[in-house]
């Protein structure tokens, strides 16, 4: 595939100064404040590094909000169809209480006599007989039916149980869903609010910076990028970067798996999808998903993950590059896979 061969030019143009708006509801103010309780005006360094660090915590609140998003998702409909089942089961428990009600009714009618003195005081013993053997059929049914009624019964219960199981669960993951949203809401605040410490002048020499910095790291000094002659491990393999490098230039967004908007799992997630393979939703989770390689050995497509905690992840595009959604105000792009400590690599 002509990605991983041809050297392409990067893009030089990031926007840090933008607020961080993202599908969780998280906006910023447009004009600049001062941050309180600052004793000296901080230093574009300073201001870097903390950014960072927050932008670092509030990806890590990320992938559990989106893991709390999946989790509520998959209990949500477990729990839809067991209540399903538990209506299904309690008209089948109140049709066999109706029919044990019948058979009571028919050995009720028979009488409460003791069967060889009721053949003894018969007029039409024949009749009886007939009669007799009807009642002892009822009997049976009804044996039968009080059997069935328990196990359904208990059946029900157990339904009943999970169900209350499962609803718990989920409303602790509603509830780690709203924590972790409250972390990102948090750590962009913070984030912006440094940002928005800086003149405007000073933000933009941070941004044209972080593009340079980036752009040196992918091209080792060097005004091109290349991407090596390491073929992909797969056609799928392909078919993801391929998807992952159209995504070049999109912005990166909380919460979001494309098309106009990633976060880092987000964009592994969408570009498998277009190569016909569906992911787990985090990095976390990614990071199971397929075969540990070496980094020595990693192929165009491959997943690299970052961190102790995986919190990060991108797709190897060959040549010590990989793609993938770096932060707020930092769109989709390519960087050196050196630029982060890497965890793992995974061949899907």
């Amino acid at each position: 595939m002509p990605v991983h061969r041809r050297p392409q030019l990067l893009a030089r143009a990031l926007v840090l100064t933008a607020a961080a708006t993202t599908a969780l509801g998280v906006t910023a103010g447009g004009s600049a404040q001062a941050a309180p309780a600052v004793p000296d005006t901080p230093t574009r360094k300073d201001v870097k590094a903390q950014v960072e660090q927050l932008y670092g915590e509030a990806e890590q609140a990320s992938e559990k909000y989106n893991a709390a998003l999946e989790t509520q998702q998959r209990l949500q409909g477990e729990t839809t169809v067991l209540q399903g089942e538990i209506a299904v089961a309690q008209d089948q428990l109140n049709q066999l209480r109706g029919d044990l009600a019948t058979v009571a009714g028919a050995e009720y009618r028979g009488g409460g006599m003791a069967q060889t003195v009721q053949l003894m005081l018969s007029t039409d013993p024949e009749g009886y007989l007939s009669r007799a053997r009807t009642l002892d059929q009822a009997a049976e049914r009804q044996q039968e039916t009080l059997h069935e009624l328990a196990t359904r019964q208990r059946r029900l219960d157990q339904r009943r149980t999970e169900t209350a199981g499962k609803l718990a669960e989920l409303d602790q993951a509603r509830r780690s869903l709203a924590d972790s949203k409250q972390q990102i809401q948090q750590r962009l605040t913070k984030a912006q609010r440094l940002l928005n410490s800086l003149g405007v002048a000073e933000r933009a020499r941070m941004a044209a910076q972080d593009a340079q910095e980036a752009e040196q790291r992918a091209t080792r000094g060097t005004d091109r990028l290349d991407l090596g002659t390491a073929p992909p491990a797969s056609e799928r393999g392909a078919a993801a970067l391929a998807a992952a490098v159209r995504m070049i230039g999109s912005p990166y967004l909380y919460g979001s798996t494309g098309p106009r908007a990633f976060d880092c799992s987000g964009l592994m997630y969408y570009s498998w999808r277009q190569a016909g393979v569906t992911l787990p939703r985090t990095s976390q989770a990614q990071a199971y998903a397929g075969q540990r390689v070496s980094l020595s050995e990693a192929r165009p497509g491959d997943l690299v993950i970052f961190y102790r905690d995986m919190h990060h992840v991108g797709m190897y595009a060959g040549g010590g590059v990989i793609v993938h959604a770096p932060y707020p105000g930092a769109r989709v792009r390519y960087e050196s896979v050196n630029a982060m400590p890497v965890a793992g690599v995974v061949r899907l």
